[in-house]
């Protein structure tokens, strides 16, 4: 997962990709840490999504562009429109039937 450092760098990123994830966390959220390996592992299994990490400890204006008000938060993209958004309490299996709802329906 790509660590990304500006809100520019984050549009261009999504700009260049068809799928993108993006994953927001802070540095002292726990669920934050723990859920951060099991997306890595999810994703292995998805070639076509590039995936951005977002510290809001270390970009607080992410916060705003993105309207993340809580963490952890994953939103993924296609074509560089939102597409889902899960946040706080984030069921995994929940997520990747999403996921592999876009995936499908973009790269079948």
């Amino acid at each position: 997962m790509e660590k990304l450092y500006a809100v520019d760098d984050i549009k261009k990123f999504l700009n260049d990709e068809e799928m993108a994830l993006l994953y927001f966390s802070t540095n002292d959220c726990g669920i934050c840490t723990t859920l951060l390996p099991k997306l890595e592992v999810m994703l292995l299994n998805y070639d076509k999504i590039s995936s951005g990490h977002v510290s809001i400890d270390e970009l607080p204006t992410a916060s705003s562009e993105f309207s993340v008000f809580t963490v952890p938060t994953v939103l993924l993209f296609v074509e560089g429109k939102e597409v889902v958004r899960e946040a706080r309490f984030i069921s995994m299996d929940i997520l990747e039937e999403k996921i592999q709802k876009y995936y499908d329906l973009f790269f079948s």
